[in-house]
């Protein structure tokens, strides 16, 4: 990625490029790479002061013809070589109209401190992420309320805000089914008698570090998802730039949710329980069929189209 972006710099295309120089355990990389996007010809800029950057976002812009068209790629993770070869992230590549709006206005806010503009797809943190997803919540529970199916899943690498976690206990006490895949800090306690009878809490240690940022919501039967860079952490919901994307192609949305959410939630040799006092109890497999999210991936991944 860095030397592809240094070539277009020094063959003269406009290259900006936001670096997070805060970023844990690649603060001196960091530098480096900048200082080499600079001595190209890359604008280089270091995000907005007091907020650390954390969206993964690109952006292309082409002339097709008498019309300027925007690419745009959306991630759960890093543009890292190294970390992309041991974690599991997803990604969405789209030329829509509305995506391309929005990331060139998310942009704009990084690279010149304009005003933050509504935005009609993403979601983004510290402004409409919390709120939206707070929403959400309450709609799935508005659903249970009135006898309708309501679920609930979500992976993540941590639970901590307290706003989201009362927000799902009062979703569970109404009836509705909430799995959560959370790799690290999961403040939430599930299985408890009154409060959160219907959570479950898994994490999945594996040969890959699970990355992926995903939630689904049943909605009635017309199901939404969203993938984003955000956990539902203070850090991330409150002090820091980051997007949520809807999966909106049905074809990918079935994919996400085959691909990145169900497998983890039948994987019963690489899962650990969270039990209600804190603890985590591995799942075995017993007499059942051995269940591997990880290598199940793999052998999809590997198997011709």
């Amino acid at each position: 990625m860095t030397k592809a972006l240094i070539e277009a710099a020094r063959a003269g295309k406009e290259v900006t490029v936001v670096v997070e120089l805060r970023a844990r355990f690649d603060e001196e990389a960091n530098i480096v790479v900048a200082t080499q996007l600079q001595d190209a010809g890359a604008h280089v800029v270091y995000g907005v002061v007091g907020y650390k950057t954390h969206a993964k976002m690109l952006m292309i812009v082409r002339r097709e013809g008498r019309i300027l068209r925007r690419y745009v790629h959306l991630g759960t993770g890093n543009y890292h070589a190294g970390t992309s070869q041991v974690y599991s992230d997803f990604g969405l590549m789209t030329c829509d109209k509305d995506f391309g709006s929005d990331v060139h206005k998310v942009f704009q806010q990084l690279t010149g401190l304009g005003k933050a503009s509504k935005l009609k797809k993403l979601l983004q943190s510290p402004f409409s992420l919390h709120k939206t997803l707070l929403q959400l919540i309450a709609r799935e529970t508005e659903f249970a309320g009135k006898g309708k199916t309501a679920r609930i899943i979500a992976k993540m690498n941590s639970i901590t805000e307290r706003e989201i976690i009362d927000a799902l206990y009062t979703a569970s006490q109404a009836g509705v089914k909430i799995d959560l895949v959370v790799r690290g800090i999961c403040n939430l306690r599930p299985g408890i008698t009154g409060l959160s009878d219907n959570i479950q809490v898994r994490s999945i240690v594996g040969r890959f570090l699970e990355h992926t940022r995903i939630v689904y919501f049943h909605n009635d039967g017309d199901a939404e998802i969203y993938c984003s860079s955000a956990d539902w952490m203070e850090r991330n919901l409150f002090s820091r730039v980051e997007v949520a994307f809807p999966i909106l192609d049905p074809v990918l949305r079935e994919k996400v949710y085959k691909e990145g959410l169900l497998p983890y939630l039948s994987d019963n040799t690489q899962s650990w329980q969270l039990q209600g006092d804190g603890s985590y109890k591995r799942n075995k497999p017993g007499s059942a069929r051995p269940r591997n999210a990880q290598n199940a991936l793999l052998v999809k991944l590997s198997t011709p189209c």
